[in-house]
């Protein structure tokens, strides 16, 4: 071979020695840039978050109750990865146990209620479709939430629990934690806004491998709640509200800074303790709440009365009230499902775009002139 065919030839395998070395570096580089943690958008929750990694994911519990010291954190890995990191929760989720009626639309919506094997207090359950699976013994009763049956749910042998804490004392919880069963606990009630609860649809989306779904379930209800709001946010008249009733001599209804006040704002009503701040209820006594609302125009949520009679018999100092003697009074309580449960217990905090319409459409009966009370009825 001539010197010009060996340098010739020396040089194009030089050249391809280089095309495959800064190959194999952009795939390294692509393939590192594939693991950087990508954290997924979340619009108002602020109780948990998702990061993804490629391979898996993570999800964290920031606030499973209210003042909460204790953060909770996953890893999320599909069925055949061999990862045995602490708290691994393999997906999507085939069977699972919640712990409440909050949790319940969520399933609903993403179509993954047939996962649910086990719930405590079925008879509060109000969705026709996961009634009639307790009705044909596909979902187990489990007892209450603070004693579960944990010699059934250790059968039932579940790939996951979602409970839900007060302080985080919860003996049946741990000792399910402790067979080998993961536990998360859902803090959607704690977060303060309507919007924020309604996200952690995308808590659920994330179990189930339907992250797209949960985020599409979740643009429609915000975006019917923030056009219900528009819609609201120019009329004139404002009516005042009385919410609550008194129970042993208590009167107890929301503060200024709860997320019920919030959708009474977003509706454009003049609620008399919107200026009130705190956690939990406001506790007053009768006299206190007479002299502010005895002239208020309509009473919302007037505990578990069901009736006019009811609420007069419990006190006939309620019947003094204005928006009693108009018959302006509204509650939520007698729409339940065929076991007695209280519907807007289960989907009015997956739903709030429902909850503001029945609002406006209350206060402001010339708006959503086509639109049917879903929650609120018209106490008799």
């Amino acid at each position: 071979m001539s010197l010009l065919l060996q340098k010739k030839y020396v040089s194009s395998i030089l050249f391809f020695i280089l095309i495959g070395f800064f190959s194999c570096k952009k795939k390294k580089e692509s393939t590192k840039e594939a693991f950087v943690a990508k954290e997924v958008k979340l619009k108002y929750a602020k109780g948990f978050s998702i990061k993804d990694l490629g391979m898996y994911k993570t999800l964290e519990i920031k606030s499973p109750w209210p003042n909460a010291e204790t953060t909770f954190k996953y890893v999320l890995a599909n069925y055949g990865d061999d990862r045995q990191a602490d708290n691994t929760i393999s997906l999507p989720i085939k069977k699972i146990v919640v712990t409440s009626t909050t949790h319940l639309p969520a399933l609903e919506l993403l179509g993954v209620e047939q996962t649910l094997v086990g719930f405590p207090g079925t008879k509060y359950i109000s969705s026709e479709k996961i009634r009639s699976r307790v009705d044909n013994g596909s979902i187990r009763e489990l007892g209450k939430n603070e004693g579960i049956n944990t010699e059934v749910l250790l059968e039932l042998n579940p790939d996951l629990v979602v409970g839900f804490g007060i302080d985080g004392n919860n003996r049946s919880l741990d000792l399910i934690a402790r067979a080998g069963i993961p536990v998360i606990f859902n803090g959607d009630w704690v977060e303060e806004s309507p919007l924020a609860k309604a996200e952690w649809i995308k808590f659920f989306g994330v179990l189930y491998n339907k992250e797209k779904e949960a985020d599409s379930i979740f643009n429609r209800i915000e975006t019917e709640y923030l056009n219900a709001k528009k819609l609201a946010k120019n009329v004139k008249n404002r009516p005042t509200i009385l919410s609550g009733a008194m129970h042993n001599d208590i009167w107890y209804l929301p503060n200024g800074t709860s997320t019920e006040a919030q959708l009474l704002r977003d509706a454009n009503t003049d609620y008399l303790w919107n200026d009130s701040k705190g956690t939990g209820s406001l506790q007053l006594n009768f006299e206190s709440v007479f002299m502010k609302a005895q002239d208020a125009d309509i009473w919302l949520s007037p505990s578990n009365y069901s009736s006019l009679e009811k609420l007069k018999n419990a006190s006939t100092h309620n019947a003094e009230f204005k928006a009693f003697k108009n018959k302006n009074i509204y509650t939520t309580n007698n729409t339940t499902g065929a076991t007695g449960g209280v519907l807007y217990f289960e989907l009015g905090m997956s739903r709030p775009d429902l909850v503001l319409k029945d609002l406006i459409k209350i206060c402001h009966p010339e708006l959503l002139t086509d639109y049917n009370l879903f929650f609120f009825k018209p106490l008799e």
